[in-house]
């Protein structure tokens, strides 16, 4: 299993707040409320698994479930050229995409707005051909 590789910040409560407060409540890959008493605890999960790293990219609303599940399954570091990438999950990997390839801080309007070319760069940066 893979382990943390920084430390939270000292407003580390006050930023998950936020990051949950702007997913209204609810997991951003199932949708379904932050429900504790039905085992669906909001959670807030570094995608790089580096509390350390504040980006937007990198702070996910998932409820424990799918959070326990994307922990033990997504590997940024692990190439996806062969593989479609959820909805939800594409601004994500997007935002990772243009910090790792392109060296780009991006907003997650910028994301957004570049999305299908910032999917497109692992696939350019690994094999070397276009999508």
């Amino acid at each position: 299993m893979r382990k943390s590789t920084g430390d939270y910040p000292e407003d580390w409560k006050e930023l998950a707040r936020q990051v949950k407060d702007e997913a209204g409540w609810k997991c951003i890959r199932c949708g379904h409320g932050h429900d504790p008493e039905n085992g669906y605890t909001l959670t807030v999960h570094h995608l790089d698994i580096d509390p350390s790293n504040r980006r937007w990219w990198n702070l996910l609303a998932l409820c424990q479930r799918c959070h326990l599940s994307i922990q033990g399954r997504v590997y940024l570091e692990r190439p996806w050229v062969m593989a479609e990438h959820s909805e939800w999950f594409k601004p994500y990997v997007a935002g990772w995409y243009a910090l790792r390839y392109l060296g780009e801080e991006l907003s997650r309007d910028e994301v957004i707005a570049r999305l299908p070319e910032l999917l497109a760069v692992e696939r350019e940066c690994v094999l070397g051909v276009g999508a």
